[in-house]
């Protein structure tokens, strides 16, 4: 029987189906109707208010006894966003932002969301969650149309960063992707974190940035086109998108995100928690200067940590962290070292960090001075 609300989302839902479907597709719309409901009134509830990328909601590293259930509210808002000099992506955005907020919670609680689509969009949309345990990542219980809000909860069984995404169904799932709709979930170990011998760790610090690739087309003279919202750019936006070539791939949603006067700050001696999520392709993290001291490459904190890592490999689909304590100062610069995309793209931050210059890490022996070079330097290999 096709329901009412299976109608309205046309090419995205069909009939729904009962909870225990042997062959469920992609884009069928579940009935969770007939499971028994969940007993969860002992449990404390919170609300958490989110925040911006780069920055991160107020949070305990070390859980407190009880599980609880933590509330969260975020709104889809479809916007034009300029990512870079004269380059205009209709952007599809998780509460505004490009990459939607971090949301942080602890082993063993509920992440309860609720998502509202907005009545100015043209778009459905929803939201899969690679943390949660569920077909579809919950996908299918929260697809909505503009002016629907739905609420949805699950339990965080795993610790670790693992990504969101928009996930609406068929060539919809990439466009909305690559259009800014992904963030990322870091769900902490009761204990707080612990190092390779299993020692707590704490951090003082914690920045997310969530890296994407845009594919914005150009006209016949290889000007950018500027599009009047998100349905017409889509036809365009595919083929771009088909030929696999970026546009630009950025940091928190535009060129200089987090660089110049939007630069990330820490002091010396702080041990900084570098979260870092790409939802459609590979990246390689690296600091300037600096390393990961420890390095969750795959994100899954019940693995120990990697130690003194150069360079760290995001695949594609999720997300990793990297803690680093910050020994000297100055600018850092925090890129994708694939350093073309990091340069010419647009995937670069800076980090600048307050503090004494320590001589005994790096001192500079003797300062650029003119040299005779008919007589010196004459050592080199031929």
């Amino acid at each position: 029987m096709l329901t009412r609300r299976a109608a309205l989302m046309g090419g995205a839902g069909v009939a729904a189906l009962p909870l225990l479907a042997k062959a469920a597709k992609a884009e069928e719309i579940m009935d969770t109707s007939m499971a028994l409901p969940a007993d969860l009134s002992s449990l404390k509830r919170i609300k958490r208010r989110l925040v911006r990328p780069p920055m991160v909601h107020e949070h305990e590293q070390v859980a407190p006894a009880e599980p609880r259930i933590v509330e969260f509210e975020m709104q889809i808002v479809e916007k034009e966003v300029e990512v870079g000099d004269g380059a205009y992506l209709q952007a599809m955005t998780f509460n505004g932002s490009i990459p939607g907020p971090l949301m942080v919670v602890h082993e063993g609680d509920y992440v309860e969301l609720t998502l509202y689509n907005s009545p100015e969009n043209l778009m459905q949309h929803n939201i899969d969650f690679h943390s949660a345990t569920g077909a579809l990542g919950g996908g299918s219980l929260t697809l909505v149309n503009p002016g629907e809000k739905t609420t949805l909860r699950f339990k965080a069984t795993r610790p670790g960063t693992f990504v969101y995404h928009c996930a609406p169904g068929g060539p919809m799932i990439p466009w909305h992707v690559v259009s800014g709709m992904s963030g990322a979930i870091m769900v902490l170990p009761r204990n707080g974190l612990s190092d390779h011998n299993g020692e707590p760790v704490r951090y003082d610090r914690v920045f997310y940035i969530g890296e994407n690739d845009f594919y914005i087309p150009k006209d016949a003279d290889g000007s950018y086109k500027r599009f009047e919202d998100v349905g017409e750019s889509y036809p365009d936006t595919l083929e771009v998108m088909n030929g696999l070539i970026p546009s630009h791939v950025v940091f928190n949603g535009k060129i200089g995100s987090l660089t110049g006067d939007n630069a990330l700050h820490a002091a010396q001696g702080e041990k900084v928690l570098f979260v870092h999520s790409q939802a459609n392709r590979d990246t390689r993290p690296h600091l300037i200067g600096g390393h990961g001291d420890l390095v969750w490459e795959t994100g899954k904190f019940n693995n120990p940590p990697e130690r003194d890592l150069e360079t760290w490999f995001i695949r594609g689909g999720s997300a990793g962290a990297a803690l680093y304590e910050f020994l000297q100062p100055g600018v850092y610069a925090y890129v994708n070292h694939n350093l073309i995309e990091a340069v010419n793209l647009g995937a670069t931050a800076h980090v600048v960090v307050e503090g004494d210059w320590n001589n005994d890490l790096m001192e500079q022996v003797q300062a650029p001075v003119e040299y005779n070079a008919a007589y010196e330097g004459k050592t080199a290999l031929p």
